[in-house]
Protein backbone atom coordinates (compact mmCIF):
# COMPACT_ATOMS: atom_id res chain seq x y z
CA UNK A 1 0.00 0.00 0.00
CA UNK A 2 1.18 3.46 -0.57
CA UNK A 3 1.49 6.39 1.12
CA UNK A 4 -0.84 8.94 1.03
CA UNK A 5 0.78 11.65 2.38
CA UNK A 6 4.41 13.34 3.56
CA UNK A 7 5.44 16.21 5.37
CA UNK A 8 7.24 19.17 3.40
CA UNK A 9 7.78 22.11 5.15
CA UNK A 10 5.10 21.81 7.76
CA UNK A 11 2.16 20.81 5.48
CA UNK A 12 1.27 17.11 4.67
CA UNK A 13 1.43 16.86 1.21
CA UNK A 14 0.13 14.26 -1.45
CA UNK A 15 2.76 11.24 -2.32
CA UNK A 16 4.45 11.71 -5.75
CA UNK A 17 2.81 10.51 -8.88
CA UNK A 18 0.06 11.42 -11.25
CA UNK A 19 -3.21 12.44 -10.17
CA UNK A 20 -6.58 13.43 -12.55
CA UNK A 21 -9.28 16.02 -11.68
CA UNK A 22 -12.02 14.35 -10.21
CA UNK A 23 -14.61 15.17 -12.37
CA UNK A 24 -17.68 14.75 -9.46
CA UNK A 25 -15.51 16.85 -7.05
CA UNK A 26 -14.18 20.26 -9.18
CA UNK A 27 -15.48 23.74 -10.92
CA UNK A 28 -13.77 25.73 -13.67
CA UNK A 29 -15.50 28.89 -13.40
CA UNK A 30 -15.24 32.50 -14.29
CA UNK A 31 -16.56 36.27 -13.06
CA UNK A 32 -16.69 39.21 -15.25
CA UNK A 33 -18.50 42.76 -14.68
CA UNK A 34 -21.56 43.38 -16.99
CA UNK A 35 -22.75 47.11 -17.40
CA UNK A 36 -19.67 47.84 -14.87
CA UNK A 37 -21.89 47.36 -12.29
CA UNK A 38 -22.67 43.57 -10.99
CA UNK A 39 -20.98 40.22 -11.63
CA UNK A 40 -21.67 37.67 -13.92
CA UNK A 41 -20.52 33.53 -12.90
CA UNK A 42 -19.79 30.97 -15.09
CA UNK A 43 -17.95 27.59 -15.65
CA UNK A 44 -16.93 25.19 -18.22
CA UNK A 45 -19.12 21.75 -17.02
CA UNK A 46 -16.28 19.55 -18.98
CA UNK A 47 -13.03 19.72 -18.11
CA UNK A 48 -9.65 17.04 -17.12
CA UNK A 49 -6.20 17.99 -15.78
CA UNK A 50 -3.44 15.87 -15.09
CA UNK A 51 -1.52 16.94 -11.85
CA UNK A 52 2.20 15.43 -11.54
CA UNK A 53 3.30 15.98 -8.31
CA UNK A 54 6.83 14.97 -7.92
CA UNK A 55 9.53 13.75 -5.54
CA UNK A 56 10.50 17.34 -5.39
CA UNK A 57 7.08 19.38 -4.92
CA UNK A 58 8.46 22.34 -6.63
CA UNK A 59 9.09 19.95 -9.87
CA UNK A 60 5.27 19.20 -10.18
CA UNK A 61 3.83 19.76 -13.16
CA UNK A 62 -0.09 20.76 -14.12
CA UNK A 63 -1.67 20.41 -17.54
CA UNK A 64 -5.54 20.60 -17.92
CA UNK A 65 -8.18 20.68 -20.59
CA UNK A 66 -11.25 22.60 -20.95
CA UNK A 67 -14.34 21.64 -23.47
CA UNK A 68 -15.30 25.31 -24.39
CA UNK A 69 -19.00 23.99 -25.44
CA UNK A 70 -19.24 23.29 -22.03
CA UNK A 71 -19.69 26.64 -21.14
CA UNK A 72 -22.76 27.75 -18.55
CA UNK A 73 -23.84 30.93 -16.90
CA UNK A 74 -27.24 30.02 -16.27
CA UNK A 75 -28.94 31.71 -19.16
CA UNK A 76 -29.28 29.59 -22.55
CA UNK A 77 -28.87 32.67 -24.82
CA UNK A 78 -26.03 34.08 -23.36
CA UNK A 79 -24.56 31.04 -22.88
CA UNK A 80 -25.66 30.38 -27.11
CA UNK A 81 -23.87 33.40 -27.72
CA UNK A 82 -20.18 32.61 -25.49
CA UNK A 83 -20.23 29.89 -28.63
CA UNK A 84 -20.48 31.87 -31.05
CA UNK A 85 -17.30 33.20 -33.05
CA UNK A 86 -17.80 36.41 -30.81
CA UNK A 87 -16.40 34.64 -28.01
CA UNK A 88 -15.19 30.79 -27.96
CA UNK A 89 -16.12 30.15 -31.63
CA UNK A 90 -16.41 26.63 -30.20
CA UNK A 91 -16.97 24.50 -33.27
CA UNK A 92 -13.53 25.78 -34.75
CA UNK A 93 -11.66 25.84 -30.83
CA UNK A 94 -13.78 22.99 -28.76
CA UNK A 95 -11.03 23.22 -26.33
CA UNK A 96 -8.77 25.25 -24.01
CA UNK A 97 -5.64 24.30 -22.85
CA UNK A 98 -3.72 24.67 -19.60
CA UNK A 99 0.01 23.63 -19.09
CA UNK A 100 2.01 24.55 -16.34
CA UNK A 101 5.80 25.75 -17.23
CA UNK A 102 6.93 25.87 -13.83
CA UNK A 103 6.43 26.18 -9.78
CA UNK A 104 7.46 30.01 -9.33
CA UNK A 105 7.41 30.61 -5.44
CA UNK A 106 5.49 29.38 -2.58
CA UNK A 107 5.00 30.50 0.59
CA UNK A 108 3.06 27.88 3.54
CA UNK A 109 0.14 26.41 1.08
CA UNK A 110 0.29 28.44 -1.61
CA UNK A 111 2.35 27.64 -4.83
CA UNK A 112 2.26 30.20 -7.28
CA UNK A 113 2.23 28.01 -10.72
CA UNK A 114 3.49 29.20 -14.25
CA UNK A 115 2.35 28.23 -17.07
CA UNK A 116 0.75 28.87 -21.02
CA UNK A 117 -3.49 29.07 -21.66
CA UNK A 118 -4.30 28.80 -24.76
CA UNK A 119 -7.98 29.57 -26.17
CA UNK A 120 -8.64 30.00 -29.86
CA UNK A 121 -4.52 28.94 -30.64
CA UNK A 122 -3.22 31.58 -29.13
CA UNK A 123 -0.99 31.46 -26.38
CA UNK A 124 -0.30 33.42 -23.41
CA UNK A 125 1.68 33.38 -20.33
CA UNK A 126 -0.24 33.27 -17.07
CA UNK A 127 0.61 33.41 -13.21
CA UNK A 128 -1.61 30.79 -11.18
CA UNK A 129 -1.73 31.07 -7.46
CA UNK A 130 -2.52 27.95 -5.75
CA UNK A 131 -3.75 27.04 -2.77
CA UNK A 132 -3.36 23.41 -1.65
CA UNK A 133 -6.18 22.18 0.54
CA UNK A 134 -5.15 19.00 2.19
CA UNK A 135 -4.89 15.56 1.27
CA UNK A 136 -6.49 12.34 2.81
CA UNK A 137 -7.44 8.74 1.51
CA UNK A 138 -11.12 8.38 0.70
CA UNK A 139 -13.30 5.87 2.12
CA UNK A 140 -12.94 4.13 -1.45
CA UNK A 141 -9.07 3.65 -0.48
CA UNK A 142 -8.11 6.85 -3.22
CA UNK A 143 -5.54 8.81 -2.14
CA UNK A 144 -6.60 12.51 -2.79
CA UNK A 145 -5.84 16.13 -2.29
CA UNK A 146 -7.61 19.25 -3.12
CA UNK A 147 -6.80 22.59 -3.92
CA UNK A 148 -8.01 25.86 -5.56
CA UNK A 149 -6.84 28.38 -7.57
CA UNK A 150 -7.40 31.62 -8.96
CA UNK A 151 -6.10 34.32 -11.68
CA UNK A 152 -6.88 37.35 -13.59
CA UNK A 153 -6.72 37.94 -17.43
CA UNK A 154 -7.55 40.32 -20.16
CA UNK A 155 -9.73 38.71 -22.62
CA UNK A 156 -8.56 41.51 -25.27
CA UNK A 157 -5.41 39.08 -24.88
CA UNK A 158 -6.99 35.69 -26.69
CA UNK A 159 -9.01 37.29 -29.18
CA UNK A 160 -12.30 37.12 -27.00
CA UNK A 161 -13.02 41.00 -27.81
CA UNK A 162 -16.63 41.09 -28.26
CA UNK A 163 -18.20 44.14 -26.44
CA UNK A 164 -21.10 47.11 -26.53
CA UNK A 165 -19.58 50.68 -25.33
CA UNK A 166 -22.25 52.06 -22.46
CA UNK A 167 -23.60 55.74 -23.25
CA UNK A 168 -22.68 56.42 -19.26
CA UNK A 169 -19.35 55.14 -20.66
CA UNK A 170 -17.24 52.11 -20.09
CA UNK A 171 -18.47 48.32 -21.53
CA UNK A 172 -21.68 45.63 -21.33
CA UNK A 173 -18.55 42.87 -20.48
CA UNK A 174 -15.24 44.02 -18.28
CA UNK A 175 -12.13 43.42 -20.04
CA UNK A 176 -10.99 40.95 -17.17
CA UNK A 177 -12.05 37.82 -16.21
CA UNK A 178 -11.49 36.76 -12.54
CA UNK A 179 -10.96 32.29 -13.46
CA UNK A 180 -11.66 30.64 -10.38
CA UNK A 181 -10.62 26.85 -9.67
CA UNK A 182 -11.68 24.22 -7.03
CA UNK A 183 -11.24 20.53 -7.20
CA UNK A 184 -10.07 17.22 -5.62
CA UNK A 185 -7.57 15.09 -7.98
CA UNK A 186 -7.27 11.51 -7.04
CA UNK A 187 -3.84 9.37 -7.52
CA UNK A 188 -3.68 7.59 -10.16
CA UNK A 189 -0.15 6.35 -10.47
CA UNK A 190 2.17 6.75 -7.89
CA UNK A 191 5.87 7.73 -8.29
CA UNK A 192 8.50 4.44 -9.30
Amino acid sequence: MTVSTREFEGLQIPAAGTYELDAAHKRVGFVVKHLMVSKVRGQFAEATATIVVGENPLDSSVSATIKTGSVETGQVDRDNHLRTGDFFEVEKYPTMEFRSTGVKSHAGAEFVLDGELTIKDVTRPVELIVEFEGATTSPYGQHVFGFSAHTEIDRDDWGLSWNVALESGGFMVSKKVKIEIEGEAILQQPAA
